[in-house]
Formats: structure tokens, C-alpha cells, sequence
């Protein structure tokens, strides 16, 4: 997959966390896998369509969901509820929105679909048979992963 398309990804993620939770992220060594998605994760799956195809997968451990949505939103969770996969969504899908409109400024025209969450071991059909780059992070409150499938269509 090529650099030009994973690092809009990258980069809308370190601005997103650093405009809504005012927390730093850094990067590990990026991994191609053919197998993904393991328990006690929650993920949120974003299809991407247009001069780019394919599926964008952020994974999340429990603690770092709970300690991004109590930040978000001032208010303690001890379980995920539909209000915590609502704001995990929401973040996924601004990440994505922010990294859709790199890719025009690069003349990747791109849509993005609405998000579908992922619990622990279901995985989304998108991925499915698919060289997947894996791009972990690390931050102060925990882990996580972003999971692309990203080729470019000719027209």
C-alpha cells in the first residue's frame, strides 16, 4: 500500500486526539497482516469508495474507549454502552473524514461510508481476504490500531 495513502490516516489521528482530547500520539513500526481483530477490542469500520477502495478499521482496547469518551465528555463509564460506541464512531468517522480530504488535496477523490462498530472478535466483510496494513499507536490513556485495505480503482 503506498505511503500516500496511510499517512493522511495517520496524520488526521494525531490531530483529532490532539484537538479533542488534547493528547499526543505516537507511532510503532507498521505491520502487513492477513488476519485481524481479537477479543476484548472494539473497532470502528469505515468504507472508503471513490478513486480509492477498500475499508479503514480503528481498534480500540476497552480501557482506552472509557478514558476517551470520559475526557470527551467529563462523565465516568465503567461499560460500553450505546453513548460510548456512539462517540467512538464519532471520532473514527472525523479521522476519517480529515484524512478523505487530504486524499482530494493529493487528487484522490473519496467518499467515506457511515461508521459500522465492531465488537471484540467479529470482523467486518470488508477486510476479509485482504492484505491489511496494520499502523499501531500508542498514547497516554492506551493503544490503539488503525487496519487499512486501501487500493487504488482505474477508471
Amino acid at each position: 500500500m503506498k505511503a500516500e495513502f496511510i499517512n493522511p490516516f495517520y496524520q488526521a489521528t494525531i490531530n483529532v486526539f490532539k484537538l479533542m482530547l488534547d493528547i499526543d500520539v505516537t507511532r510503532d513500526q507498521s505491520k502487513a497482516l492477513q488476519e485481524m481483530l481479537g477479543k476484548k477490542e472494539v473497532g470502528v469500520a469505515i468504507d472508503v469508495t471513490g478513486d480509492l477502495s477498500g475499508c479503514i478499521l480503528y481498534r480500540f482496547s476497552d480501557t482506552t474507549i472509557l478514558e476517551m469518551v470520559k475526557i470527551m465528555s467529563g462523565m465516568e463509564f465503567d461499560a460500553i454502552d450505546s453513548f460510548v460506541t456512539s462517540a467512538l464512531g464519532e471520532v473514527s468517522n472525523i479521522i476519517s473524514g480529515n484524512a478523505v480530504s487530504s486524499l482530494f488535496d493529493q487528487n484522490y477523490k473519496c467518499d467515506i461510508k457511515p461508521p459500522r462498530i465492531i465488537i471484540e472478535d467479529e470482523k467486518p466483510i470488508c477486510l476479509e481476504g485482504s492484505q491489511v496494513l496494520k499502523i499501531p499507536l500508542d498514547t497516554p490513556i492506551g493503544k490503539l490500531q488503525i487496519h487499512m485495505t486501501l487500493k487504488e480503482n482505474v477508471h
